[in-house]
C-alpha cells in the first residue's frame, strides 16, 4: 500500500481535470489494503474519500481535508451459476476499468453489458450509480456486491434486493457506509446482444427495437454513438474532459407533466412537444438535454473557461483550464435557466465533494 501524505492534487485523478489537493493519499492494490486504509482513517476520525476512476466526481478547488483512498485492485474470474440456465457468473474487483471489462465480456461471448461500452471509470462505481446507457443498466445483471461495511467493521455481501437499485441510484449512493470491493454479474453465454431497447441504437444498427444483434456489432455501434457525443475519453478532444451527463433526466408526476405541457406551449408554440418516456409507476421521464437546449443553452455555450460540450448539451466540460467554481457557476446558470423556462429543477448526476449547487 503506497501512502503519500503530501498535497496530491486530485485534478489528475478526475476526468474533468478539476479538484484541489488531498491531505493524505493512499493507493490500495488489494482488498486488505483498501479495508485497512479506510478502517485506520475511521479509527482516527479522519474524513475519507474512496476514489475510483474519477469519471463521476466534482471535487472542490480546495481539495479534500482528509484521506483519499484510490482503489487499484484487480482481478476477474468466471464460473457457472450452477443452475443450468446458461448464465455465467463473472466476479470482478472494484479497481478493474469498466470498458476493458465490457470488451472482455463481448470477446468471450457474454451478453448483458455490451450497451454499456465506452462508459469511463472503474467497475466498483457501477452499482453505486446503477450505471446505465442505451437501454441497459447494471442492475439487470448484478447479482451481488461484496463490500466493507464501515459501521459493522466487516465484509458483507449484498444481493440485488439489498442494493435497492433505482434510476441512477442505489443503497450505496449518497451514503458512505459501504466500500465496494467486488461485483458479481450473471451474464448470458450468448454471442447475441440483449434485446435492443433504445430507439437511437436500433436505428444505428438498422434493426427494430427488441431485435438482438451480434455482441460486437452492438458494442461498436454504442462506441460510435458515444464518440459522436464526446462521451468516450480522448485526450485530443476537449469535449471529453467532462463528468459525462451532468444532470439526470427528470421524472415527473402527472401534475408536473401538465405544467410542463403548458410551459412548452407558451414558450415554443401550441404544436411543440417534449420527449416523453412512460415509467412503470405512472410517472413520465423527459429529456434533460432537450430542456437545456430549449431553454437557450445550446451546444458550445460557455461561461469563462468552461462550456457545454459542442457535441451534447448534457455534458459540461473543462475545455480551457478552468476551476471547479467556474464549472459550478455554469451548472447553476443552466439549472436556474431551465427552471425559469419550464418549471423543472434539474438534479446533478455526478457526486460532489466539498461543493454543492
Amino acid at each position: 500500500m503506497a501512502v503519500r501524505c503530501e498535497q496530491v492534487r486530485l485534478a489528475g485523478y478526475t476526468t474533468l481535470r478539476l479538484g484541489g489537493p488531498a491531505r493524505c493519499f493512499v493507493e490500495a492494490t488489494t482488498d486488505d489494503e483498501l479495508i485497512d486504509a479506510v478502517r485506520r482513517a475511521d479509527r482516527d476520525g479522519e474524513p475519507v474519500l474512496v476514489l475510483g476512476g474519477g469519471s463521476n466526481l466534482v471535487v472542490a478547488d480546495e481539495g479534500f481535508p482528509g484521506t483519499v483512498v484510490h482503489v487499484a485492485t484487480r482481478g476477474v474470474t468466471t464460473g457457472s451459476t450452477g443452475s443450468g440456465d446458461g448464465r455465467v457468473l463473472v466476479r470482478a474487483r472494484a479497481g478493474e476499468e469498466w470498458d476493458p471489462f465490457v470488451a472482455r465480456c463481448v470477446e468471450e461471448g457474454l451478453s448483458g453489458v455490451e450497451c454499456l461500452s465506452g462508459v469511463p471509470g472503474l467497475l466498483g462505481a457501477t452499482p453505486i450509480q446503477n450505471v446505465g446507457a442505451y437501454g441497459q443498466d447494471v442492475s439487470e445483471t448484478i447479482v451481488e456486491v461484496r463490500a466493507y461495511d464501515r459501521e459493522r467493521g466487516e465484509v458483507v455481501v449484498l444481493d440485488r434486493a439489498a442494493c435497492r437499485f433505482g434510476y441512477r441510484g442505489s443503497a450505496f449512493k449518497g451514503a458512505d457506509r459501504h466500500v465496494v470491493l467486488e461485483v458479481t454479474f450473471a451474464l448470458e453465454n450468448d454471442d447475441l446482444s440483449a434485446p435492443i431497447r433504445y430507439a437511437e441504437l436500433a436505428r444505428t444498427l438498422g434493426v427494430d427495437p427488441g431485435a438482438r444483434v451480434p455482441l460486437r456489432d452492438a458494442r461498436e455501434a454504442v462506441l460510435g454513438l458515444r464518440r459522436g457525443k464526446g462521451m468516450v475519453l480522448d485526450p485530443a478532444d476537449p469535449d471529453t474532459r467532462s463528468a459525462g451527463s451532468f444532470f439526470t433526466n427528470p421524472i415527473l408526476d402527472p401534475d408536473q407533466v401538465a405544467d410542463l405541457e403548458k410551459r412548452v406551449a407558451d414558450r415554443l408554440g401550441p404544436d411543440a412537444a417534449f420527449p416523453r418516456y412512460p415509467e412503470p409507476d405512472g410517472r413520465t421521464k423527459t429529456s434533460a438535454a432537450w430542456l437545456i437546449d430549449k431553454a437557450g443553452f445550446t451546444k458550445g455555450y460557455g461561461r469563462g473557461p468552461v462550456r457545454i460540450s459542442t457535441k451534447h448539451t448534457l455534458a459540461l466540460t473543462n475545455a480551457d483550464g478552468g476551476r471547479t467554481e467556474d464549472l459550478l457557476a455554469l451548472a447553476r446558470e443552466v439549472r436556474d435557466g431551465v427552471h425559469a423556462a419550464f418549471g423543472v429543477t434539474l438534479v446533478n448526476e455526478p457526486v460532489f465533494v466539498g461543493v454543492g449547487l
